[in-house]
């Protein structure tokens, strides 16, 4: 039987997927809201281009207004901050046996919960390094992990077809601890939201400035751990040795760096996000659950806040980009 997905969301990590989807066999609708977007998919297909050449993908695509009415599985991947309003537009038209994956970045799955219930909603995470360069044009850094996992707890059936309908992506982890590959990519995505304050490569402003990023990361992973969360790592990222002593953290660091000298993409989606798109960025809804938890638990976090903070002033156009900001960072860390 062929398995079918509605993906929310035609972006970069939802283009992805869905032309991966596709690829596998899958029946794949897409529904986005941006009309220039949807015209080229619907005119000229879904491109992928990614290191080793292009994928493109014919698929059927509509505006939330032309969307299908009744939803089966349903893979979001929104913004963090329009999961509400796109939650409460799925709810209605989900199937009895639907359900939803959070195919985003941040912790999102609590939202949509409370819109479709605990039970049919499914909990991921995706690291991919991707972004839309055009209208129906997705560049692929072709790396990556992704975990899936029930929102609830532990695996199913659902589960294990999704991620196995992703294989001609890769091998999606089917785990029952996706929230330790989220927290862990909150501390690992706050050093990247924090490289988008300066206008250059992020693995090198994260080598400049380790001693608040490493204070950063430490602050957002204190929190999981309070939390109950066991971290887990991904790619090249060790949360647990920025809970370590300076030089575990050090040696941490510069295997980060030198994977991410590796890699085709050199500046975050945040960055992106600000410079190219100029538009808002998902860094408040992202970090707000953080900075909630570490209220309840009393746990200082005020360098999260002041990237939260610094970052909503660069949408705003109160700042520009300027690597003194990063130096700001360390001397916040060190005070």
């Amino acid at each position: 039987m062929t398995s079918q997905y509605t993906i929310v969301g035609a972006g970069a990590i939802g283009g992805t997927l869905a032309v991966h989807l596709h690829l596998a066999g899958a029946d794949v609708h897409l529904v986005d809201a941006d009309p220039e977007h949807v015209a080229a998919i619907a005119e000229h297909g879904l491109r992928i281009e990614h290191p080793a050449g292009e994928l493109t993908a014919r698929l059927p695509i509509s505006t939330p207004d032309e969307a299908p009415a009744d939803l089966g599985a349903v893979l979001l991947a929104v913004k963090a901050q329009a999961t509400d309003g796109v939650a409460a537009w799925i709810a209605p038209r989900l199937a009895a046996d639907g359900w939803v994956a959070s195919m985003q970045n941040g912790l999102n799955e609590a939202t949509i919960a409370r819109h479709v219930g605990v039970d049919r909603t499914v909990a991921a995470f995706v690291d991919l390094f991707a972004d839309v360069m055009a209208p129906g044009v997705v560049k692929d850094g072709g790396i990556g992990d992704i975990a899936l996992g029930e929102h609830a707890g532990g695996a199913s059936d659902r589960v294990r077809t999704l991620a196995h309908d992703l294989r001609h992506w890769g091998e999606p982890i089917v785990s029952e601890n996706v929230p330790g590959f989220l927290w862990s990519k909150l501390g690992f995505g706050a050093m990247l939201v924090a490289s988008a304050l300066a206008d250059d490569d992020m693995g090198d402003l994260i080598d400049r400035h380790r001693v608040g990023m490493h204070a950063l990361v430490r602050e957002v992973l204190t929190v999981a751990t309070a939390e109950g969360i066991a971290l887990e790592g991904f790619d090249a990222f060790a949360p647990n040795d920025y809970l370590g002593d300076a030089a575990t953290a050090d040696a941490a660091t510069d295997g980060l760096v030198a994977w991410l000298g590796r890699q085709t993409k050199k500046r975050s989606g945040i960055w992106r996000d600000i410079a190219v798109r100029g538009r808002r960025t998902e860094v408040p809804t992202q970090y707000g659950p953080v900075l909630e938890a570490a209220a309840r638990h009393g746990i200082p976090t005020p360098l999260v806040r002041w990237m939260v903070d610094a970052i909503v002033a660069l949408e705003t156009h109160e700042t520009a980009m300027d690597e003194a900001h990063l130096a700001e960072l360390d001397r916040l860390a060190t005070a």
